[in-house]
């Protein structure tokens, strides 16, 4: 073969790849713009009715609107969340399926269970932290309390009588209940539940006496009049239940409990997916109809950024392994 042939097949060689990694490289932003050309499902790790489902579906129904595409809540319930969470944690990663978790989940089950099937860190990618806010303290209607005073007193008179529910082992609820009976020294048992929902309607029928739930679902059943609200775990009032002392001013002073609620999807979802959903959700959250409809439910939206929401996530959670350790708790389940 002579030169001239040599070199014009070289060229010719040469163009093609060139041509290639161009059209390559013009694919793959392509490829990311049409992100979602299907529905997205939203995994929660708990039953319908409860604060994370809550969220989860305000915040859905208004993705869905700015994707152009369905965007389904699916309800998986179960050992304190982490079946749901474990399926999205070995899910395809390809931003089509996504977690709306509770802070205790990647923050409390890692050091409650003794052996978890999916490992948070490693398995699962932060996009943003959607809504926090207050849990909310309360009793049984018929239960001879009136304040948070009344309710430690009663405890403490009869220890290891009073029940408190949760959402399950190392939720958020559970958590919750367990700082307030380490803080106020009383001795109460913990009863779990599939979902705060469930247990606050056992609350309600008197099944158990009381439960430091997330005050967005808690609402319903305080305006029942079924149940009694003591009072708050922020530091400060809600403005959703004005007249409700804080637990710090009734007696357990600088006592606070935040829940938060956020996205994350498996690791390995391409970074321009994680990029949309946390901008978009941003662009959600800050919008004054969804602000209004968080407001009316006791939340505050956040929509911080990936890097921000991974390291209140890491902070989080060696503050709960010092007080799942002082509650003797680590790998209990």
């Amino acid at each position: 073969m002579n030169i001239d042939k040599i070199r014009r097949k070289t060229l010719i060689g040469s163009a093609l790849a060139a041509a290639f990694a161009v059209g390559a490289f013009a694919a793959a932003p392509a490829a990311a713009q049409a992100w979602p050309d299907r529905p997205v499902r939203i995994v929660v790790p708990f039953s319908a009715g409860g604060t994370t489902d809550v969220v989860a579906r305000m915040l859905g129904a208004r993705l869905g609107e700015l994707w152009n595409q369905s965007v389904v809540i699916d309800n998986r319930a179960g050992a304190g969340g982490n079946i749901g969470a474990e399926m999205v944690a070995k899910a395809a990663p390809d931003g089509y399926t996504l977690l709306m978790t509770s802070g205790s989940i990647v923050t409390v089950n890692p050091h409650v269970y003794k052996k978890m099937p999916f490992d948070a860190k490693k398995d699962l990618v932060a996009i943003t932290s959607v809504a926090q806010g207050p849990m909310l303290l309360s009793v049984n209607a018929e239960l001879p309390v009136k304040n948070v005073a009344d309710l430690v007193k009663l405890a403490k008179s009869k220890p290891g009588t009073l029940n408190f529910g949760s959402a399950g082992v190392g939720t958020q609820v559970h958590m919750a209940g367990e700082n307030f009976a380490y803080v106020a020294g009383i001795d109460i048992l913990h009863v779990p539940y599939r979902g705060e929902s469930a247990a606050l309607a056992d609350l309600a029928g008197g099944q158990i006496h009381l439960i430091a739930a997330n005050l967005t679902a808690s609402l319903p059943f305080v305006q029942s009049g079924k149940v009694r609200a003591l009072g708050v775990t922020s530091l400060e009032r809600s403005p959703t239940l004005p007249n409700v002392p804080t637990v710090s001013e009734s007696g357990l002073k600088g006592f606070s409990n935040v829940g938060w609620f956020g996205l994350m999807a498996p690791a390995g979802t391409p970074r321009s997916v994680i990029d949309k959903v946390h901008g978009d959700t941003a662009k959600a959250l800050s919008e004054t109809a969804v602000k209004a409809r968080l407001f009316v439910v006791g939340m505050t939206p956040v929509g911080n950024t990936p890097a921000e929401f991974s390291a209140s996530i890491d902070r989080e959670y060696e503050t709960w392994g010092k007080v799942v350790n002082e509650r003797k708790l680590a790998g209990t389940r």
